[in-house]
């Protein structure tokens, strides 16, 4: 296909994934499910989804179908496979609004695609812990109204589920390693970062749509998961590790939020970066400054990245990264379209958001 033939085509998925939404929301509020004496809490439940599951890129579901696409050819997907491809889709955009909402109140974030966080909204609160678990629910019944009867069904649900924990262990990781009241350098190492990064973002931000995508085409030979998930793996660690630096370094205009990694005390690439290149002094100023609220103290943090030249640290790791991936697509991607893991990457090297 030409790079005119490919961008209409992710034009396209765009519009139509984004035109499916209605849909999902119509699924979700309107079923047996509810009676009249839930009709409040069902209100609020699309109040949640209609705040919290747009406004992104979108990254996620648009790759189900891609990979569908791409794994089964477009002359065979039919009306139903691929209603059922945008479906899936959507439940990854749930997952993500369900993490997304619970880590805003974890991390006490400000905003999120350019809107105030969920829980910072008036009359919200607290009340949005359970506002995450009605975003969870809502994936399995999709998945259930869209997906059983399928081949599929019970490995997508045992993905969906796996992804889910291994998440929750990655942010686990998270909290332990950055308690918020309590900086410990110490604890902020490379090989801590990488087991964050991989299990808090990589499994469920590139390893399941593309996974998911193999179950609905019949892809279920571990070998071929094993081949795809090396890949994945490098690309996710390469997300947050561009996130981190957007964090610090982005223009909120362009990102949609605000960083707080250095006043939240995150154990964050720019960071591991730091302690690895500073001299005793250096971490003296870390020391003193790092995690704290205060916003001289975050500028002074900022500053001392940019005299241990971490943005050209930043650059030089992206392009090895490239590298890298390109290498993992040329070893792993033998039976599986290379196309899948291409798109992937140009999608998030350079951008800016």
């Amino acid at each position: 296909m030409s790079e005119n033939g490919k961008q209409a085509a992710a034009a396209s998925d765009r519009e139509q994934f984004v035109g499916f939404f209605p849909q999902i929301v119509k699924d979700l509020t309107e079923d047996e499910l509810h009676q009249e004496e839930v009709a409040d809490a069902v209100a609020r439940l699309k109040e949640v989804i209609e705040y919290n599951a747009v406004g992104g890129k979108y990254n996620r579901g648009l790759t189900v179908m891609a990979a569908f696409r791409e794994l089964i050819g477009p002359d065979q997907q039919d009306q139903k496979s691929g209603l059922r491809a945008l479906a899936v889709g959507w439940c990854i955009e749930l997952l993500q609004a369900f993490f997304l909402v619970a880590d805003d109140v974890m991390d006490y974030s400000e905003t999120r695609r350019g809107h105030p966080c969920w829980y910072r909204k008036e009359g919200i609160g607290l009340d949005a812990v359970n506002d995450a678990f009605l975003l969870e629910s809502s994936i399995y019944r999709l998945l259930k109204r869209y997906c059983r009867g399928q081949p599929y069904y019970v490995n997508l649900l045992e993905l969906f589920l796996q992804t889910s924990y291994q998440t929750e262990l990655g942010q686990a990781l998270d909290l332990i390693t950055a308690p918020p009241s309590q900086v410990d350098l110490n604890r902020f190492t490379e090989q801590r970062y990488k087991a964050i990064v991989k299990y808090k973002t990589a499994f469920y931000s590139f390893y399941l749509p593309v996974a998911a995508a193999m179950y609905m085409a019949g892809i279920d030979s571990e070998e071929e998961h094993a081949h795809a998930r090396t890949i994945l793996m490098e690309m996710g660690e390469f997300f947050q590790i561009q996130d981190d630096f957007l964090d610090c370094f982005g223009d909120p205009e362009m990102t949609g939020k605000i960083g707080t990694d250095i006043q939240d005390n995150k154990c964050s690439w720019l960071v591991v970066q730091c302690l690895k290149r500073a001299s005793a002094e250096q971490r003296h100023v870390l020391e003193e400054n790092y995690g704290q609220k205060d916003l001289v103290k975050v500028a002074r943090v900022k500053q001392l990245y940019e005299d241990l030249g971490l943005k050209a640290a930043y650059q030089d790791y992206e392009e090895s990264s490239y590298q890298r991936l390109s290498g993992l697509i040329t070893q792993h991607a033998v039976h599986l379209p290379p196309q899948i893991f291409l798109c992937l990457g140009q999608k998030i090297y350079k951008r800016q958001k």
